[in-house]
């Protein structure tokens, strides 16, 4: 069984305006004490590999409750005189979420300073039931290491480049700290976050991070994690575990920008990094670089279609899979489990689906499992598990 932690009425929990006055409920658990949601989020994990036998149940791993999250996706609301960076309260009013608790503070001052720019580049947010208006969202990405941002306007059409152009030299003045400027154009008439053209308004296209030794970049469209204290342990942790196994060979599947891999990675090892998304790739080959790791190849590819159509001589000792909420999926899970390297290790940002795919993987043993909690307040949670090959 995994180690539960206890709660008691005395502990703490977060206080938001926002979810007391009802405007905002995407943090349902926020007035549970961390300790209970994290023996709560346990017993879910247990259950959900109940028939499954782990040989070590790890303590869950947490990081700060607030003040942690380094990324915003606002929707544009209200109108161009009186913008709103926010959501659709469950009531249907917008609600400005600037101050949100999540955030930390200077994160939340720049996002009221981009309330403002919006009102005086005079852009009018789109409307999805009037299907008019130009600005549908605004997406802001802060790098923890250096304190940077990254600023993504959702357009609708090319219509307003001109206006934010106009008014982005006040705001860079006033927020030097902004490297990445871009749009986006998402032309479709639905509430779909963002399309294929990317328009850079800055000379600057990437993010620089760094978790622990290893620097790592963040793109528009390329996937990072949004709780750097937590995905630094749960990074930290994966390089502990693969050393102690002492690999030659390790396969890194959908290893987006190159997390885990590169933390996992030395002169001595060789890497495989595979993932669909070649802006991801382009910033996994600059981290390989700047670490000046050379026997490492990073490939824009489908990690399954890999996997499957790979030659069993060139067999890793260590593979590693870090897949979207879906899964690995039956194909990989049977992939896997011929191709039968000495261990696989296993990172999950959903548990359902973790353990649909683990009961599918034939020919090894579970023998650690370890809960990170990347989404305090929610039912989500990250799990990292190692699998090795029965003898």
């Amino acid at each position: 069984m995994p180690p539960f932690l206890s709660s008691s009425a005395s502990q703490t929990f977060v206080k938001c305006a926002y979810f007391d006055a009802k405007q905002c409920l995407s943090c349902r658990n926020i007035e549970t004490p961390l300790p209970a949601q994290l023996a709560a989020k346990s017993v879910v994990l247990s259950e959900l590999l109940t028939g499954l036998t782990v040989e070590q149940w790890l303590p869950p791993i947490s990081g700060p409750d607030s003040g942690f999250r380094n990324k915003a996706k606002m929707v544009v609301l209200g109108a161009a005189h009186q913008p709103i960076l926010g959501l659709v309260s469950p009531s249907g009013e917008p609600v400005s979420l600037c101050d949100c608790s999540l955030y930390p503070l200077e994160m939340q001052q720049l996002l009221h300073r981009l309330e403002r720019f919006v009102r005086q580049a005079g852009i009018p947010p789109y409307r999805v039931y009037k299907a008019k208006g130009e600005l549908k969202f605004i997406l802001l990405t802060r790098s923890q290491v250096r304190g940077e941002y990254m600023l993504r306007f959702v357009l609708r059409t090319t219509g307003a480049i001109a206006r934010i152009e106009r008014e982005l030299p006040i705001l860079l003045a006033d927020y030097p700290q902004i490297k990445v400027v871009s749009v986006n154009l998402q032309p479709v008439h639905m509430a779909i976050l963002e399309g294929d053209e990317e328009i850079f308004l800055s000379e600057a296209t990437r993010l620089e991070e760094c978790f622990n030794d290893v620097p790592l970049y963040i793109r528009p469209k390329s996937f990072f994690q949004t709780h750097p204290e937590v995905a630094a342990k749960l990074y930290q942790t994966a390089r502990e575990w693969t050393a102690q196994l002492k690999p030659d060979a390790i396969w890194d599947l959908f290893c987006g920008v190159g997390g885990f891999g590169l933390h996992c990675a030395s002169p001595s090892i060789s890497l495989t990094g595979i993932e669909i998304e070649p802006e991801a790739i382009a910033c996994a080959k600059m981290s390989a670089e700047a670490m000046g790791l050379n026997n490492v190849q990073f490939s824009a590819l489908d990690s399954t279609e890999f996997a499957s159509g790979s030659d069993a001589q060139n067999k890793p000792d260590l593979i590693i899979v870090n897949p979207p909420r879906r899964g690995i999926g039956e194909a990989l899970c049977h992939s896997l489990s011929a191709f039968a390297p000495k261990a696989i290790l296993y990172s999950s940002c959903n548990p359902k689906t973790l353990a649909k795919d683990l009961k599918q993987i034939t020919g090894y043993r579970i023998t650690k499992v370890q809960l990170f909690d990347m989404f305090p307040h929610t039912d989500h949670f990250e799990v990292l598990v190692m699998l090795k090959r029965e003898l």
